[in-house]
């Protein structure tokens, strides 16, 4: 059976979702996955909204835009309000804490997580919140393998910075956990 994977990251420029894209795109690669990621965001790069996309089949791929995501996630208010009004029904839905999701979202499971807050409080740096994402998502779906993962997260990060991210992905891991 194919599981196929349509993912919508979104949040503001600045927070490293687009090359959260690309990593997790580069996982499945390194998984033997079929994988495509695109991105778009608003002309005001940093602090307007922005989104990346990633599609991961273990079959062929018929279409490369994400038409319905069945996961999707927003870390700003706007970022929501702008991206996550469609989600498949038996979607799954991930905001970071704080966020007021609109009335009419009917997805299976929605969990509001304090993934800005962990990259902050237990990592030691917001700008990590998009590999605490990763790992939260990894570790709901397991659609990537956790050492496809990490490669993927060492070879995009800048040098010197290995063992921050290495903790982002672990803090991750760890919401995942306690919400299953």
């Amino acid at each position: 059976m194919s599981r196929q994977l349509e993912l919508r990251l979104s949040g503001s420029g600045g927070q490293g979702l687009i090359t959260a894209g690309i990593i997790l795109a580069e996982a499945a690669l390194k998984d033997n996955k079929n994988a495509i990621q695109t991105q778009s965001y608003g002309p005001e790069a940093r602090g307007g909204a922005s989104k990346a996309e990633v599609i991961i089949s273990s079959d062929a791929i018929d279409f490369p835009k994400v038409t319905l995501p069945n996961m999707t996630l927003a870390l700003t208010q706007i970022a929501c309000d702008k991206y996550i009004s469609d989600i498949s029904e038996d979607g799954t839905v991930i905001v970071d804490e704080g966020i007021v999701l609109p009335d009419n979202i009917v997805a299976k499971h929605i969990y509001r997580i304090p993934i800005i807050k962990t990259a902050i409080n237990e990592v030691g740096k917001e700008i990590v919140a998009n590999i605490v994402a990763l790992g939260l998502i990894v570790g709901l779906t397991g659609i990537v393998t956790n050492e496809s993962l990490e490669a993927a997260i060492l070879s995009r990060i800048p040098k010197g910075t290995e063992e921050l991210n290495k903790m982002a992905l672990l803090k991750g891991y760890e919401l995942a956990k306690n919400l299953k």
